[in-house]
């Protein structure tokens, strides 16, 4: 029989949800390194602080910006995920996300949407240049790296976790390792408990962070909150970030489509629909 391990956790709130670190055979002082690390990089990565950098960069519209080690491959995975995606992952939503009056943590309470003038989102490369130490976004533009950076983030927390450990991030989640027992981390996923091993989960949803008729998922075709007939998608895939992609993407693609995509790209998927919640 394969080893036990002793498993430690660590909860704690960041990134505006909750964040869950788990680690077998590890200190729990490792678990805390790793929530410095969640918020040392979620406060670069934030568009609702002034300073981050991340908002640095969208207020130099135009310009290019110095950027860190930390934001640029962040940048660089948007960039991946809007051409894994066909462009239905589009960072470029900032204005979009304003416009809907998601312009401060939802804890605050979100402002009046002004839904006039919104059209469709520019494709991300018109918007984002990166290169190797600078980045640019177009001028009247913005980016917002939202789940993306969470399942970027998610799978490097095992730098810190060590081997045999999970990192969720308000549900961007990447599993590494056996698991305390050999069999895999048990992983709760659309109701069901898959044992996952090296692998991340992720869930796509529009029946949370509602307000005034609108909510925070927005579908580029038309710069509005989606309606594809799809309310929430979870999927399990090859790492927390193509989770994320997958999720969102299936979920922006519809109840026709979205099988036949999550057949090709995920490892397990479940859809729910208005009539499943």
């Amino acid at each position: 029989m394969p080893p036990e391990f002793t498993v430690e956790s660590h909860h704690f709130e960041a990134l505006g949800t909750s964040c869950s670190l788990f680690a077998a055979g590890q200190s729990r002082a490792r678990l805390v390194e790793g929530e410095f690390w969640v918020r040392r990089v979620g406060a670069r990565l934030t568009r609702f602080a002034v300073d981050s950098e991340l908002s640095r960069l969208n207020a130099c519209a135009g310009h290019w910006m110095e950027i860190s080690d930390e934001l640029r491959p962040v940048l660089k995975f948007a960039l991946t995920a809007y051409e894994a995606s066909g462009g239905l992952v589009n960072a470029a939503v900032l204005p979009s996300m304003l416009a809907i009056g998601y312009t401060r943590p939802l804890a605050d309470g979100p402002a009046i949407a002004a839904l006039d003038g919104i059209g469709a989102l520019p494709p991300l490369p018109d918007v984002l240049e990166v290169s190797h130490d600078k980045a640019r976004v177009a001028s009247g533009s913005g980016v917002d790296l939202g789940g993306v950076a969470k399942g970027w983030m998610a799978d490097r927390l095992h730098e810190f976790l060590g081997p045999n450990s999970v990192a969720n991030l308000g549900g961007d989640l990447m599993a590494i390792g056996p698991g305390p027992r050999g069999e895999g981390w048990p992983v709760g996923v659309a109701g069901t408990t898959l044992m996952l091993r090296d692998q991340g989960a992720a869930t796509s949803s529009v029946r949370r962070r509602r307000w005034g008729g609108v909510h925070h998922l927005i579908d580029p075709r038309t710069g509005l909150p989606a309606r594809t007939g799809l309310e929430e998608v979870s999927v399990v895939a090859a790492s927390g970030f193509d989770a994320e992609v997958i999720a969102k993407t299936a979920l922006l693609l519809g109840p026709e489509i979205a099988p036949i995509y999550c057949a090709a790209h995920a490892m397990a998927w479940s859809l729910g629909g208005a009539h499943d919640s």
